[in-house]
């Protein structure tokens, strides 16, 4: 089993992912409820990248106590999609994730370059505002990728739901576990946002503004919006398995 996959079933709520931008919030998210420790660069926009050293002292903080993932930024081309890749997946994160616009979504041969990088790794980040795109889940599965999530791109005060419906988006998950993807749903997602979400059968729901003081995705983490978050996330499973 990989370790983003979730060991609940489909029902029950989906892990946990807190997006952290130091070292300093990537021990803090440890020490809390997290089960996936995100690391990126929000004032370089919804999947900005950090210096790959600096990611590096990230996992190491870590150490194996929390499942890692890194995003790699938003390609320009396919020699580019597999570069930031490498670079990436050369830190030791366990998990890469990368922005893939519709154009190299639909070019196999870049997929592949692409997952070869990360053999075992690699998570597609598709953008809300492109809207579900179920034909590329398949190209993603036999490129070799390992899972798929949907975010928002722009980081404008609109939420994921804003641009997709709660049943696209179940969709979107359903397709996801039919070709063997791990799925994750992100975009300036919020605490009230869980209790609509948390039963769509993702294997992650994804978190940065919404934790962070004042709600201001460039700010520090906030503790007490994170450990509120992790609860009422096990609420919502155990409300559902009920």
């Amino acid at each position: 089993m990989s370790r983003l996959e979730t060991p609940y079933p489909i029902q029950t709520a989906p892990r946990f992912l807190v997006s952290v931008r130091n070292v300093l919030e990537a021990e803090s998210a440890c020490l809390s409820e997290a089960d996936l420790v995100d690391a990126k660069d929000p004032a370089l926009g919804a999947l900005g990248a950090l210096d790959v050293g600096l990611v590096r002292a990230m996992v190491a903080q870590v150490a194996g106590r929390k499942a890692t993932s890194a995003v790699a930024g938003e390609p320009k081309d396919a020699r580019d999609l597999a570069a930031r890749v490498a670079a990436m997946a050369a830190t030791g994160v366990d998990y890469v994730k990368v922005a893939l616009p519709p154009a190299l979504r639909a070019d196999p041969a870049a997929l592949v370059a692409a997952a070869g990088e990360a053999p075992g790794r690699l998570i597609a980040v598709l953008f809300a505002e492109d809207g579900v795109d179920l034909p590329a889940l398949p190209r993603l599965a036999e490129a070799g990728f390992v899972g798929a999530m949907i975010d928002t791109g722009a980081k404008n005060g609109r939420r994921l739901t804003d641009w997709i419906t709660p049943d696209d988006l179940a969709a979107f998950t359903t397709a996801c576990r039919a070709q063997g993807l791990i799925s994750g749903l992100a975009g300036s997602l919020c605490l009230a946002d869980i209790p609509a979400l948390a039963g769509l059968g993702a294997g992650y729901l994804g978190f940065r503004g919404g934790l962070c003081l004042g709600g201001d995705r460039r700010a520090a983490l906030d503790p007490k919006r994170v450990a509120e978050a992790a609860r009422t996330l096990r609420a919502a499973g155990r409300r559902d398995a009920a």
